[in-house]
């Protein structure tokens, strides 16, 4: 594979910042090491990009905002009831990402086409601080649902707060979920074992066509196997999973390559999860990706109103995949599906979660065994 967009960090133009945020401590630091002259957005006013959405939402990608979370930062994962949920806790840092993946769900979720960063982080800290408190709760974070974790991380440098944040809490562990190489900002951190770095893997040819400014397989392994020697545990989510000529022959290359690479007892989990994705974004990514053609499978609906794989052809698919995977990976990994149901998670790993504790039972023991 050519040499990927590690850092796509770079790939930003303008910074723009909420007018009420300009001199603020955190937004000044930002702005210095962008190396960028910011541009002033007046209270209340949105950012101009030329174009509508989502055709701007390539220009659009070069443009970060600067500004104030109004709402929550934390909440739960906004899973469905009639698929298995992990019980994901969000950290919610911002919107948007440099990179441009054909199949991401942001393009039909969101409806703007700039990144946002909130600056406010005193407001996120203390959110965390009034969840973590109790005693009898147990938590997974994670930053990456609304953006990538890491992508940005150069310019926000929050890894450096976050991280040392994490490693002080008894309750608690933080996921960084990425596409990205940009880890150098973890390297000296006091990490405590409680920041799991992970990075979604695909087929050599899915990575390579529909995901756009990201990292290459061997780059993105290149930097686990660095996170691995600082002492961070890892993770790896192959989701979506893609139907594509080749398919079969490409995802067993994946996940050989990983094992071949990174030290299976430092990995955590592994997740599954097929394609799925809201209607409306089947028309927008095939107009601003005209040449992918993934989307022109056959799907039905599932109970979350998205459209899926069949479930014989999930079954399938999880089917190749988990062999390869149980065959390679350390007895404490916890591999588990990304949203499906018990009928699936027993015709591809005999037996269903509710069987072993529930799904977060079994993702919390994973995580306390390797800290």
């Amino acid at each position: 594979m050519a040499k990927g967009y590690g850092d796509p960090s770079r790939y930003v133009r303008e910074v723009l910042v909420e007018e009420e945020w300009l001199g603020h401590d955190y937004t000044r630091e930002i702005i210095e090491r962008s190396g960028l002259a910011p541009q002033v957005l007046p209270s209340g006013e949105l950012p101009e990009i030329e174009g509508v959405y989502p055709e701007n939402l390539g220009r659009g990608k070069q443009v970060l905002v600067l500004g104030g979370n109004r709402g929550r930062f934390f909440k739960p994962c906004p899973g469905t009831r009639e698929y298995r949920c992990c019980d994901y806790q969000v950290l919610n840092i911002g919107s948007g990402c440099p990179m441009d993946c054909v199949y991401c769900i942001l393009q039909a979720y969101l409806n703007t086409p700039w990144m946002r960063f909130y600056v406010n982080i005193d407001q996120l800290f203390a959110e965390l601080d009034t969840a973590l408190a109790p005693a009898d709760t147990w938590y997974r974070i994670g930053t990456g649902e609304f953006t990538d974790s890491l992508a940005l991380d150069r310019l926000t440098g929050l890894s450096t707060r976050l991280v040392p944040y994490m490693a002080r809490q008894r309750r608690a562990v933080l996921e960084l979920k990425t596409k990205s190489v940009v880890i150098d900002n973890l390297r000296e951190l006091d990490h405590g074992g409680r920041t799991v770095v992970a990075w979604s893997l695909n087929a050599p040819s899915i990575m390579a066509g529909e995901e756009i400014r990201t990292a290459t397989l061997e780059e993105r392994l290149d930097a686990a196997v660095r996170c691995a020697e600082w002492g961070y545990p890892l993770a790896f989510h192959f989701d979506p999973i893609v139907i594509h000529p080749g398919w079969e022959e490409g995802y067993r290359f994946t996940i050989r390559t990983l094992f071949e690479r990174v030290p299976a007892e430092r990995i955590v989990w592994i997740s599954l999860g097929a394609l799925r994705y809201l209607p409306a974004l089947k028309t927008i990514a095939t107009g601003r990706f005209p040449a992918s053609r993934f989307f022109f499978h056959e799907f039905v609906t599932g109970l979350d109103n998205k459209a899926r794989y069949f479930r014989e052809e999930r079954v399938g698919l999880y089917r190749v995949l988990a062999q390869e995977i149980e065959a390679r990976k350390h007895p404490d990994t916890c591999v588990y599906f990304c949203m499906e149901n018990d009928t699936v998670w027993r015709q591809v790993f005999g037996f269903a979660p509710g069987e072993r504790g529930g799904l977060p039972s079994m993702l919390d023991e994973a995580m306390r065994v390797k800290m």
